[in-house]
This record gives structure tokens, sequence and C-alpha cells, in this order.
């Protein structure tokens, strides 16, 4: 299982769209974050978040077998590769960090976090928002 974590930095004054935060990639392999390197890999984390998504849709949707994502204003980047049967490969620079698959009836759930490590529950329930 993969485990996204999602953080902002303190402190910036006022939220803005152009925030600069954090991501944290964790799996059985390794573990990958932005945070804490030279140079600085943080990302603009509120516009990061959903080029994130848009890199992945195509990837889950069938419609290609590997996706990457760079984060914004960043070198960050994580590399996405789906193998046999829906198994999805993630690494960072070249190092595996793990793997997640397709939802087993009564199984396996997708998780996200946000920045305080609270799970959500739209993202583990699997339902999606509409937008109007």
């Amino acid at each position: 299982m993969i485990t996204l974590t999602f953080s902002v930095r303190p402190p910036q004054g006022e939220a803005g769209d152009f925030d600069l935060g954090d991501v944290l990639c964790e799996g059985e392999s390794g573990t990958a974050g932005s945070a804490g390197h030279v140079p600085d890999q943080g990302m603009m984390i509120y516009l990061s978040v959903p080029l994130l998504l848009d890199a992945l849709r195509p990837l889950v949707a069938g419609e290609r077998k590997a996706a990457s994502f760079v984060g914004t204003d960043s070198s960050f980047r994580l590399d996405f590769r789906r193998g046999r049967k829906g198994v999805v490969a993630v690494s960072a620079n070249g190092t595996a960090v793990g793997t997640c698959g397709p939802r087993r009836a009564g199984g396996g759930r997708t998780e996200a976090r946000g920045g305080t490590g609270a799970r959500s529950p739209l993202a583990a329930s699997g339902r999606q928002r509409r937008r109007p």
C-alpha cells in the first residue's frame, strides 16, 4: 500500500494559493519526500495536489502504463508504472517506494492523508465529488 501525506510549511502568513508545502510518499519498499533536501524540493502545495491527481487519471483509467509527477516549482518527482493485473509501482529518483493494486471486494482501501495526518474519508471510501 502507498500512503501520500501532504503538508503546508509554517509560518507563511495568511493561507494563499502559492503556499509552500511538502509531499511524503511511503510504501513497503521505502519512503520518498520533498522535505529536507538541498536544494530545497518544497512545492506550491495547493497547485501540486491537483496536478498529481491529473497525472494519475490516465494511468488509473488504463489509457497509459506510466505517469510522472513533478511538484510545482520543485524538482521533486514521483514515477508511477502500471504493470500486470493493475498493480502500480511507485518510485522516486529510480528507487522503488512500493506498490498498490486494484481494490479487492471487501479488502484493500486507498487512503490519502492531509497535512494533519488525518485520513480522508472521501478518499478512503472511494467516493468522488461531483463538480457543480
